[in-house]
């Protein structure tokens, strides 16, 4: 490396930097951790601040959960996918939803046309709830449901199918994602107002702390902060930043901390810039400990854990020459595995031109297996612990996000930095910076701003057929035309009642889809009391 301003005649840089641009010393020496007692000292796995992990063995007593994400098309169609998976040695389901059933949209609302089925799978009611997961005994799966805005509609749909087959729900697994603030800073997939988005949040996390125990309530999510163009100190920062939100509003709902707090997760993009990453999980975890204990006071020690879950990035991939992303995939989940995630979806080659085929789920899927059982890296906990540079990393990422999470709260919290546009705009100005770089090829993208081929190879790609919207539709008027409409309209009425309420929502809208109500009746009873959120522009 040459330190005298110009490029090298390699093309090399004068100066390295991170992905988000944190500058990298030419070499760490121990010098770089002196004065930084977390950095000298990480601790040990399984110990407060949990920097190595959150557990004392990790994947030594047992492995993360390889959760493929796969949904499309029907319900049938979806659940002939996840027996696939399952059959090839995945451990958890990972449900996407198509966008109608992610706004609360049935499949034949006028809008709907034309979405149903292409991005997820469509879900309408109880019916096509246990369409997916017919010959799946609940009780030995655990589910995650990648769900917002629709959360506690799904997840009561998902309680009344595991109560239709006989399942203990003290004994159900899994996951929703019920990150509503998310939505409104980075993927747009929200219905209500912030704030009574908001009381549907805690009212899932009190519901479940009974009727649910092992449910996690809400995977807090950096992945589509990060999917929008933030750096990994965004990530973090304003992940975490959510999460104190999240937290504050059960407290204020009457919740007492150690009761949910054991029932958060989160939810992390595993990006490209394997050290950086590695230092990323770390730290993350690292403040969320403090944030906890010194500004919530949580006692017990599962309340001050950041549990999460990791994807691969999806914006990462490229249409051009898709077999790299074969690579780019495992270096990605190599710095989850590094960076001790609790589990693990790894994304397929094929996802930049569309839903992924069998045989690139399955690569997905067989990269995973080869990082557990033949690298060795799950061998042994934390095994980059003390390198300079990580350590260095992860204090210099905590650092920063520190500084973040001052200025938010110095705008009034989370909600106030959403709705003045301040997280929006910093979200934007670093993805702007990223893409100029990629343009002036500061940035090298293998394949598409260098190394480029001169034909590109076409691959198989799934295509979903048009014909499951109208099939999809046909079943939804069926049921409409079998059930009782007044038990149905009954359940609806005591819903919305009940909203104008300070009460649980829970109860009633299980009681509505037990009743064969839609996700999209419920969801428009629920917006006749709440109204919709009307997206402020930020330039």
């Amino acid at each position: 490396m040459s330190d005298s301003g110009k490029n090298n005649a390699d093309g090399r840089k004068p100066v390295f930097k991170t992905l988000s641009g944190l500058p990298l010393e030419r070499a760490y020496r121990k010098e770089n951790l002196q004065r930084d007692e977390a950095a000298e000292h990480p601790g040990y796995p399984g110990e407060f601040p949990f920097t190595r992990g959150i557990y004392p063995t990790m994947y030594r007593s047992r492995l993360w959960t390889m959760r493929q994400y796969a949904g499309f098309g029907t319900a049938s169609d979806s659940n002939k996918r996840y027996r696939y998976l399952l059959g090839k040695g995945q451990k958890g389901l990972s449900v996407a939803f198509d966008l109608p059933t992610q706004i609360g949209m049935d499949s034949d609302h006028p809008l709907a046309a034309g979405e149903v089925g292409k991005v997820g799978v469509a879900i309408d009611s109880i019916a096509d709830m246990e369409t997916l997961f017919d010959g799946i005994p609940l009780e030995g799966v655990s589910t995650s449901m990648t769900i917002n805005a629709t959360a506690a509609i799904l997840l009561c749909l998902y309680v009344a199918v595991a109560k239709k087959q006989g399942a203990s729900l003290a004994k159900l697994a899994g996951t929703i994602q019920n990150d509503i603030l998310k939505e409104y800073i980075a993927r747009g997939t929200y219905i209500y107002p912030v704030r009574p988005a908001m009381r549907i949040v805690t009212d899932i996390f009190a519901w479940c702390k009974d009727a649910l125990p092992r449910w996690n309530t809400i995977s807090i999510s950096g992945y589509h902060i990060r999917e929008a163009g933030s750096t990994a100190v965004q990530e973090v920062a304003f992940t975490l930043a959510d999460g104190i939100a999240y937290v504050q509003a059960a407290l204020d709902a009457g919740l007492s901390v150690d009761d949910f707090a054991p029932q958060l997760s989160f939810f992390f993009n595993a990006h490209s810039d394997l050290l950086e990453e590695i230092s990323k999980f770390r730290a993350a975890r690292r403040l969320w400990a403090r944030i906890m204990k010194d500004r919530f006071g949580a006692n017990d020690p599962r309340s001050l854990m950041l549990r999460f879950h990791a994807q691969t990035a999806g914006s990462s991939l490229t249409a051009q020459q898709p077999e790299n992303n074969i690579v780019r995939v495992g270096i990605q989940a190599l710095a989850a595995v590094l960076g001790g995630c609790q589990s693990l979806h790894t994304n397929s080659l094929d996802e930049a031109l569309a839903l992924p085929t069998e045989d690139s789920a399955l690569i997905a899927l067989r990269t995973q297996q080869i990082l557990a059982h033949e690298t060795g890296v799950a061998n042994t906990v934390d095994p980059v612990a003390g390198s300079y540079a990580i350590e260095s990393l992860t204090s210099k990422i905590e650092s920063g996000a520190r500084e973040y999470l001052n200025k938010i709260d110095a705008l009034g919290g989370v909600l106030a930095a959403i709705e003045s546009g301040y997280v929006q705009t910093e979200i934007q100005k670093a993805a702007f910076d990223y893409q100029r770089a990629v343009e002036t090829r500061e940035q090298i993208v293998v394949g598409v701003n260098e190394f480029q081929a001169e034909e590109e190879r076409q691959i198989p790609t799934l295509r979903i057929d048009p014909a499951l919207e109208r099939e999809q539709v046909a079943r939804l008027e069926a049921l409409r035309s079998k059930r009782d409409s007044l038990q149905t309209k009954a359940a609806l009425a005591a819903l919305e009642r009940r909203a104008k309420t300070s009460e649980n929502l829970l109860p009633a809208i299980l009681a509505a889809v037990e009743n064969l109500a839609t996700v999209g009746e419920i969801s428009d009873t629920l917006r006749k009391v709440f109204g919709e959120y009307q997206e402020s522009v930020v330039l």
